[in-house]
């Protein structure tokens, strides 16, 4: 499935916000959502390519892709 067609069930806005804030904001948003659910995290840091994948990889949540838009990334993980 392409990342544009994902439908979230929650979002998190994190643009403006530099390494380490997205993950550490991901980590708490998705504590609030139930298995089985989205989150899309929206940031405008380049780490987050590859921080939000290896911290999927870490916590066991599943990362299912992002795509670009600009300067602002829309990057997709849901919650084990």
């Amino acid at each position: 499935m392409d990342a544009k067609e994902i439908r979230p069930d929650a979002v998190l806005d994190c643009v403006g916000l530099a390494c380490p804030m997205p993950i550490f904001k991901t980590a708490n948003r998705i504590k609030e959502l139930t298995a089985g659910q989205v989150l899309e995290v929206q940031s405008d840091d380049d780490g987050i390519k590859m921080d939000m994948p290896a911290w999927c990889n870490k916590t066991g949540n599943e990362f299912l892709g992002l795509y670009q838009d600009g300067e602002e990334y829309h990057v997709f993980v849901k919650k084990k």
